[in-house]
């Protein structure tokens, strides 16, 4: 059992590709929808909810737990793996590493949630992979918001990408890391602005070799994903098709409220 958290929908990429990757493993998906979004939150708050929901996941017997949220990945990842010495955890962090690596005009730019933006963590990324590269850091208030809203197509946002965009591609970046899972699904929105430019980097297709080469015997089950949330667990199920994840929706077996 594979089990899978983000602070709501976000994570929903990466467990998309988890699945592509590893199709006969069972998943449990948990999104802290009662505590959406991390962005804004301290980092004490994402520890607690991190740990409280780590716990609760090895309870229901994961031994892969994957954390499909940047935010909460620079918060707590290690006290998560101290807390769980046995079980393999998988974090998602932006792909500074990637970004700096193919970039041409050696320019990169993070997008990214607001704690995010400030972490030590992103700092310390940015220092071990990044230091032959100029790095942007910008902060995305309320993004995150609007796609645990489903609002994937809002027209204020499409102008916010475009002002937050235009000065990167201007300035020479020529790699857009995304770092936030949530971001994933505003692709649409972010490509006809950056056009030919620059290059989005998303690692959720990292994240899934990653799961493979840790734990290959969590490719063994029925392929069956078990959806849980702190609030609103039709608003959860209801976000698969919204968000043009079809494939998932046909395995979902149960959908469920948990208080965690």
């Amino acid at each position: 059992m594979i089990g899978v958290f983000d602070s709501g929908l976000g994570g929903l990429s990466v467990l998309n590709a988890l699945v592509a990757a590893l199709p006969n493993a069972d998943y449990i998906y948990f999104a802290d929808t009662a505590n959406s979004p991390y962005g804004s939150k301290t980092e004490a708050f994402i520890q607690g909810r991190v740990l409280a929901i780590g716990d609760y996941l090895a309870g229901e017997g994961c031994s892969m737990i994957v954390v499909a949220c940047n935010t909460a990945t620079v918060a707590a990842i290690q006290a998560l793996r101290t807390r769980h010495p046995d079980i393999a955890i998988v974090g998602v962090e932006p792909g500074i590493k990637p970004a700096a690596l193919s970039s041409v005009s050696r320019k990169i730019a993070v997008l990214a949630t607001e704690a995010t933006a400030k972490s030590d963590r992103l700092a310390h990324l940015i220092t071990a992979h990044a230091q032959a590269v100029s790095v942007d850091i910008v902060a995305c208030p309320g993004w995150a918001t609007l796609v645990e809203q489903c609002q994937l197509n809002d027209n204020n946002l499409a102008k916010d990408a475009a002002e937050r965009l235009l000065p990167l591609l201007e300035s020479g970046v020529d790699r857009i890391v995304l770092g936030c899972t949530h971001y994933s699904f505003l692709a649409h929105l972010l490509q006809p602005v950056i056009g030919t430019r620059a290059t989005l980097v998303d690692v959720s297709e990292a994240i899934a070799r990653q799961a493979v080469r840790l734990h290959q015997q969590n490719g063994r089950g029925g392929g069956s994903i078990q959806l849980l949330t702190t609030d609103q667990p039709q608003r959860l199920a209801d976000a698969l098709s919204l968000l043009g994840l079809h494939t998932l929706a046909t395995r979902v077996h149960s959908v469920d409220r948990v208080a965690v």
